[in-house]
């Protein structure tokens, strides 16, 4: 019974790390984002359809905390496994493109690279999902929130491109 009560304290401390880890790369990629939404993003044309500012915090805390929760879910079936690794890897990648958006667009103030970042992640999200199909069928349907909402923010930046 003593096991059973470790392992399952081991497993909750395993997924909230994951979240953890997972809410501070979102904080380390908004760093640019927050800097410049009061002065250059406002600045810019954007479309009817653009949440409001407050939106977006609320909205990414949620989708990194499903993020971390899904990739848990892959790690947690044995990383040893090569579909496990093939999955985690893939998931890395996206997450590279995720935080380099936010560095593109923010940062840098390119709109048409961010465009061409976001839209590959889309491509990158979805073979992660894919992938994560293969190893934890929940962990691929954690994402589609995700995966949603880059399709929205590619529609949002291509606009925002158009636009100004």
């Amino acid at each position: 019974m003593l096991t059973k009560y470790m392992e399952k304290k081991k497993r909750i401390l395993g997924l909230l790390f994951a979240v953890l880890l997972l809410e501070l790369a979102g904080a380390f990629g908004s760093l640019s984002a927050i800097k410049e939404m009061p002065v250059w993003y406002a600045s810019l044309n954007k479309p009817g359809f653009t949440p409001p500012d407050w939106a977006f915090a609320p909205i990414w805390l949620t989708l990194y905390a499903l993020m971390g929760i899904a990739a848990f879910l892959v790690y947690e079936k044995g990383f040893g496994k090569k579909k496990v690794k093939i999955a985690l890897n893939a998931f890395a990648l996206q997450l590279s493109l995720n935080l380099l958006w936010s560095l593109m667009f923010f940062g840098m103030h390119q709109i048409l690279f961010g465009l061409v970042d976001v839209a590959i992640l889309f491509v990158a999200i979805s073979f992660t999902m894919a992938n994560f199909y293969k190893v934890s069928k929940t962990s691929a349907f954690l994402l589609v929130p995700y995966l949603a909402w880059v399709a929205i923010a590619t529609v949002l930046n291509l606009s925002v491109f158009l636009l100004n």
